[in-house]
């Protein structure tokens, strides 16, 4: 079972080989096959078929949501390989939908961790900027802050609790 404090040291591990945040880069280099597909509901899917591993993403979502759900599902990739490959792949509808769904908790974790820099998050913080401002500064989701923002204060931080949703990408 994958933890909190691994999804970050994978997310860490990955930045130092890969040297790019940029996840459509990040999925070339890591061989994983992005494939656009006029999904209706779901933002997107991860699936492993005879060793070859797949991420299958909605074509038409906005460029900050692409780019949030393709390290969403390459964080699938990078900590949740073993279940997809037994369950036969992860088909999400509500990709954010993090209720007690561990798998998917940790998928964002590796999310937020990729896609913002803890020095840019704490300088938007020191200079007074609210998760919103930080989200529109950084060109992300107020709930991926918000997500951030926590697990800097469960790694010894003590900034003021944001409220997040958990279906953002619903």
């Amino acid at each position: 079972m994958i933890k909190t404090e691994d999804a970050v040291r994978m997310a860490g591990r990955v930045l130092r080989r890969y040297g790019t945040r940029d996840p459509d880069r990040l999925a070339q280099e890591m061989g994983i096959i992005v494939m656009a597909r006029p999904f209706v509901k779901q933002k997107g899917a991860y699936k492993v078929i005879e060793r070859n591993r797949f991420i299958f993403i909605k074509e038409d979502l906005h460029p900050v949501m692409h780019d949030i759900v393709l390290l969403h599902e390459i964080g699938h990739d990078t900590l949740h390989r073993d279940e997809a490959v037994s369950t036969g792949g992860f088909q999400e509808f509500n990709i954010f939908d993090m209720g007690n769904r561990r798998m998917e908790y940790e998928a964002n974790i590796f999310a937020a961790q990729i896609s913002l820099p803890d020095d840019e998050i704490l300088e938007y913080i020191y200079r007074g900027y609210d998760v919103g401002q930080i989200a529109r500064a950084m060109d992300s989701d107020i709930n991926l802050v918000a997500l951030k923002v926590a697990e800097l204060n469960r790694q010894g931080y003590s900034f003021r609790e944001q409220d997040f949703r958990g279906d953002f990408l619903k």
